[in-house]
């Protein structure tokens, strides 16, 4: 029952920064593991960071690491992605949701690196 809403993107040059947020509705929040998803055109969604229940940790895809933060504020049932030094490849529709055990996908938010 988990309801999601991502923002924040838009279009950037390469080496720019964006960072894009997810408030989530639903009381259990705090109790979920967290992830950030990138679908790319023409390619399958996949997830690029994701962040443990407190926050206590994160991971990410090889592509990612050194240049995206992922965090969360649970008192605002709210999920950040901080991304610098975008390239191109970058570009796509980033989604929020639970990690493994997804509920349904929101709207998403558009990233666009290019010069």
């Amino acid at each position: 029952q988990v309801q999601l809403v991502e923002s924040g993107g838009g279009l950037v040059q390469p080496g720019g920064s964006l960072r894009l947020s997810c408030a989530a509705s639903g009381r259990f929040f705090r109790l979920y593991a967290m992830g950030w998803y990138r679908q790319a055109p023409g390619k399958q969604r996949e997830l690029v960071a994701q962040i443990t229940a407190a926050g206590g940790n994160t991971n990410y895809i090889d592509s990612v690491k050194g240049r995206f933060i992922i965090s969360r504020d649970n008192a605002k049932n709210t999920v950040y992605l901080q991304m610098n030094s975008l390239q191109p490849e970058d570009t796509g529709v980033y989604y929020c949701n639970i990690v493994g055990r997804n509920v349904e996908w929101g709207q998403g938010t558009q990233v666009t690196v290019s010069s």
